[in-house]
């Protein structure tokens, strides 16, 4: 398995973010469940803490919504 650091950790991290807030604003048979499913742990298991998940949570939905809350 690739190992990731510095920039493309974050970036990882960010894509992940990103990805399972775009798959949750799927309606019905488009969304993905387990793909979803699957992201946000690995998501989990690569973020350090609630601060840092807030972090990229925030940078997703940006990057989905156009705002930042």
């Amino acid at each position: 398995m690739a190992e990731f650091k510095d920039r493309d950790l974050h970036l990882v991290k960010k894509a992940l973010a990103i990805a399972v807030l775009a798959i949750a604003r799927q309606p019905g048979p488009f969304q993905s469940a387990s793909d979803q499913s699957d992201m946000k742990a690995l998501l989990d298991q690569l973020i350090e803490g609630d601060v840092e998940m807030e972090h990229y949570s925030r940078a997703a939905r940006i990057a989905v919504t156009g705002k930042p809350d």
